[in-house]
């Protein structure tokens, strides 16, 4: 996400955000007051009249985003104490335990504990349920329960929590967490390929890639490739000087357009690049969005590097944080962006909805053709298309599915408590292993929640509503039935991505991200066809004079 960030439920904040467009817009003005009269008195009027003692403050926060949610994902509502959580994607630093945390379902989950930071150090694992914190017990907080671990630096926190059905106690003294925008760099084993992974734009993503850069051509690298699978994006600005590092100082890298004048900028390299000549592969993936699709496509329209793996998210909006009163924020979509050659690739119209509410995605049909420096043609409408596209690294229904119910993860937790001696030995998983996994699926009954489960589970429950579910249980059981066998043969269809999938996760439980990093260094298909672009002169130089 293109961000530059903060919520709290109060009238000012709603009005002054109406009014800053009513400034802006001059014909809307009386519009826009006559709007907030009438909010402002159906507010007085319900807070006063209600049968029950209402809440204020949630009804408001309510109002807000549920009026900002019919615009995009990507405009939000923040109250002040959402400041400190949202200073990590801008500095990258902030004073909490150092992990990875989600609440779902309720529960608190680590994710992922960074090495060596306050969570590692307290003994908590991947896998582990927070459920106290302090005298808090979750079970009864409503509230972001993320909070309660964040505090002064030294600060001790006594924290319960589930393990494989025990209950376990420990402190966890707060501490400063770096977050990287680079967690890993690493000079291949052909001793000539660097290899640099860019997690996300925080403040610091351009000094640790132009840091990582000098170390691996100090040791020899005289080809380089850049990580961008997985970035959700960042900085703007830190796109643009990752760019710089190199393309030449002037050279025009994103342009963003708006129908209000202020907010169209071109955004140029303000200084000397490290190296105009090396060669320069970019790895994109799904999930690489933003931010990280200025600086692929900036670099493909420049004919600078070979962007490798697949087609990218599709993200070209642009937010910026205005600020409320009460220390509130509003973060809003002001404008495009534009690659070099004029291609904005936004995948989703967000003006235009299907009837189910959704964004429409942007038909190939409907693309347009641009031309790169050297003339190569490239598209826009859906994200940034890789110069070498790789159909094998293309996540696969089902492994969405098996992703987003945490099936790969638990059985990854199930499996590390089984194997608790593995250290830095790489597991092969094998068919046995897979079935063990699929036991493992229909053992703890996973949903594995495919789009079609859930429409056919949300038209039995709109049947129980409308009181005709039993005449129509015996069809929806037999389709429900047909629709988990056909998962289960997708299960087999893709079982190789979904056992580098399940590989992946049990490598970080034993060695963290790092260990899984220098083990894609060895083995992962997209970086080794990565290097074998790099090695090939004639074919790098041929795509980029295609």
């Amino acid at each position: 996400m293109i961000s530059l960030l903060k919520k709290k439920y109060v009238i000012p904040a709603l009005a002054s955000g109406f009014l800053f467009v009513g400034v802006s817009f001059k014909q809307d003005f009386f519009e826009i007051a006559k709007q907030i009269e009438i909010f402002t008195t159906l507010f007085k009027t319900v807070n006063q009249n209600y049968v029950d003692e209402v809440n204020p403050g949630e009804l408001m926060d309510k109002a807000i985003k549920s009026m900002l949610a019919d615009l995009d994902p990507y405009t939000n509502y923040f109250n002040e104490q959402d400041v400190a959580r949202f200073k990590i994607n801008s500095t990258g630093e902030y004073t909490g335990i150092g992990a990875m945390i989600n609440r779902k379902d309720g529960r608190l989950i680590i994710v992922e504990p960074y090495k060596n930071f306050p969570a590692d150090k307290a003994g908590l694992k991947a896998g582990d349920e927070i459920i106290q914190i302090g005298d808090v017990n979750l079970v009864d907080f409503k509230e972001d329960a993320g909070t309660l671990l964040r505090g002064a630096k030294n600060t001790k926190v006594d924290i319960k929590y589930k393990r494989q059905g025990k209950l376990l106690t420990t402190q966890i003294i707060l501490d400063e967490v770096d977050v990287k925008a680079v967690p890993f760099f690493s000079l291949l084993s052909d001793k000539t390929t660097g290899y640099i992974v860019l997690s996300q734009f925080n403040a610091k993503a351009s000094f640790e890639v132009k840091e990582a850069l000098t170390k691996l051509k100090g040791e020899g690298a005289s080809k380089i490739i850049l990580d961008l699978r997985g970035n959700p994006g960042g900085l703007l600005h830190e796109a643009v000087n990752i760019c710089n590092l190199f393309v030449p100082q002037n050279e025009v890298i994103v342009t963003t357009k708006s129908k209000t004048d202020k907010h169209n900028n071109t955004y140029k390299t303000q200084k000397n690049p490290i190296d105009l000549e090396i060669p320069l592969v970019v790895l994109v993936d799904g999930k690489s969005a933003s931010a990280s699709e200025i600086v692929a496509g900036a670099l493909q329209d420049l004919d600078r590097a070979v962007i490798v793996g697949t087609r990218s998210f599709g993200k070209g909006l642009v937010q910026r944080p205005l600020d409320l009163t009460y220390g509130t924020q509003v973060k809003v979509t002001i404008s495009r962006y534009y690659t070099p050659s004029g291609r904005c690739i936004q995948a989703l119209d967000y003006t235009h909805k299907d009837k189910d509410g959704k964004a429409v995605r942007t038909e190939s049909k409907n693309y347009n053709a641009f031309k790169t420096r050297k003339g190569r043609t490239v598209y826009d409408g859906g994200g940034i298309q890789p110069d070498v596209e790789l159909a094998e690294a293309k996540q696969s229904t089902i492994a969405s599915a098996l992703l987003k119910s945490d099936g790969i993860f638990n059985f990854a937790t199930d499996y590390y408590y089984k194997n608790p001696n593995l250290g830095t030995t790489i597991p092969t998983l094998n068919d046995a292993d897979f079935a063990a996994f699929k036991a493992f699926l229909k053992k703890d009954n996973f949903q594995l929640d495919t789009e079609t489960e859930v429409a056919l589970k949300n038209t039995m429950a709109i049947a129980k509503k409308e009181k005709i579910d039993e005449s129509i249980m015996v069809e929806y059981q037999q389709l429900l039935t047909a629709l988990q066998r056909s998962e289960e043969k997708e299960l087999d269809k893709n079982k190789a991505e979904i056992k580098d999938l399940l590989l992946d996760e049990i490598i970080k439980r034993y060695q963290y991200r790092e260990g899984l990093y220098q083990y894609y260094t060895k083995s992962n298909p997209e970086i080794a066809k990565a290097v074998n672009v790099l090695n090939n002169t004639a074919e790098y130089n041929k795509i980029l004079k295609n």
